[in-house]
């Protein structure tokens, strides 16, 4: 079974079966619609409508009436009930309450999607042992996640009716990087890196490091809910660099905590990472024709989520556009991992 399973690579290296490919390719698919998800609970103001973490018996929704006006009564005490939704229905409480559920609902299936085919393919001998720790991590990372989910959640049931701008952009990033990590394991697979490594890889390697930062920066805005101001492009109000850009103190909290610096910020990075893109496409118009399809894909793919990040930001932040912005962001670092995977070489 272990013969069939594990093929030889080039370099005398074992390569997994295709499946176990088309497996991982599943699972980031998965986690791509978990953030669009996210996006929508978050966008819906749902996030906090489950006061309890029950990792288990929280698969089950409330079942009856007894059961729902006992989670309801959980809501009723947050400061979030109390700041900004006295008086909520019981029925407007389910329809905030079904996203979050979702949310976390799918979050459990990802993590059976992975490790039940993850034992299977182990017992049957189709996983090359140096792949087995990535796999293992990649596990742990999905279980870490859960964790910092509830630990951004409980930041919202003290005297504020959202969460942390940090929990929130530390569970976002943690997304981008267990999505980057798949892809990255499954690109091994069906493309293997038997070739020396570009020249161009530096510069796909800063892209990928600028769209995951500008990511980052994206979870702050999201947290702050600066998008809900300085409704203009190019200029933010009458200025491209709006006032009181370093009103707070110390300075460095600006980039944290100030509305105005954190979309700046999130705009900068934007532009940069245009201009990181637009270069490495001048650059590998005559690199191989693997490199070209990656490069031109992540091109079209960054002009696209710019547009959808203007329009966003112009119409101030419609739910439609608004999860479009960052199911666009997810394929553009899945888009500059694909091409960082292209320009590397053998390990």
């Amino acid at each position: 079974m272990a013969a069939e399973g594990v093929a030889n690579g080039s370099r005398g290296q074992e390569v997994a079966p295709r499946s176990v490919a088309v497996w991982l390719f599943a699972c980031a698919g998965m986690v791509l619609a978990m953030m669009i998800i996210g996006a929508i609970t978050r966008l819906t103001e749902s996030g906090l409508s489950m006061v309890e973490w029950r990792p288990l018996l929280g698969a089950m929704p409330p079942w009856g009436a007894e059961e729902w006006n006992r989670v309801f009564a959980l809501y009723k005490e947050t400061s979030e009930y109390q700041l900004a939704n006295a008086g909520m229905t019981l029925s407007e409480f389910q329809t905030i309450f079904w996203w979050e559920f979702i949310h976390r609902l799918w979050g459990r299936s990802i993590g059976l999607v992975f490790a039940i085919p993850f034992g299977v393919f182990l017992i049957r001998g189709m996983i090359p042992r140096r792949m087995v720790p990535h796999l293992a991590l990649l596990f742990v990372l999905g279980g870490l996640q859960g964790v910092i989910g509830w630990w951004m959640v409980k930041s919202g049931f003290v005297d504020r009716t959202d969460v942390s701008q940090y929990r929130l952009a530390v569970h976002l990033v943690m997304a981008f990087f267990i999505l980057g990590y798949l892809l990255w394991v499954a690109l091994d697979i069906v493309a293997p890196r038997d070739h020396p490594a570009s020249s161009l890889r530096g510069h796909g390697m800063a892209i990928v490091v600028v769209v995951f930062i500008t990511a980052f920066a994206g979870g702050l805005v999201a947290g702050l809910r600066a998008g809900l101001d300085y409704n203009t492009w190019p200029l933010m109000g009458d200025s491209f660099v709006p006032d009181g850009i370093l009103a707070l103190s110390p300075w460095w909290l600006n980039a944290f905590e100030n509305i105005a610096t954190v979309q700046f910020d999130h705009r900068m990075l934007a532009y940069l990472t245009v201009v990181l893109v637009g270069w490495l496409w001048l650059r590998a118009r005559n690199a191989e024709p693997h490199i070209r399809r990656a490069v031109t894909a992540l091109t079209h793919m960054t002009v696209l989520q710019v547009g959808l990040g203007i329009a966003t930001l112009l119409l101030v932040v419609p739910l439609p556009l608004a999860v479009l912005h960052q199911a666009g962001a997810a394929i553009t670092f899945s888009l500059a991992v694909w091409v960082l995977h292209a320009l590397s070489g053998r390990e």
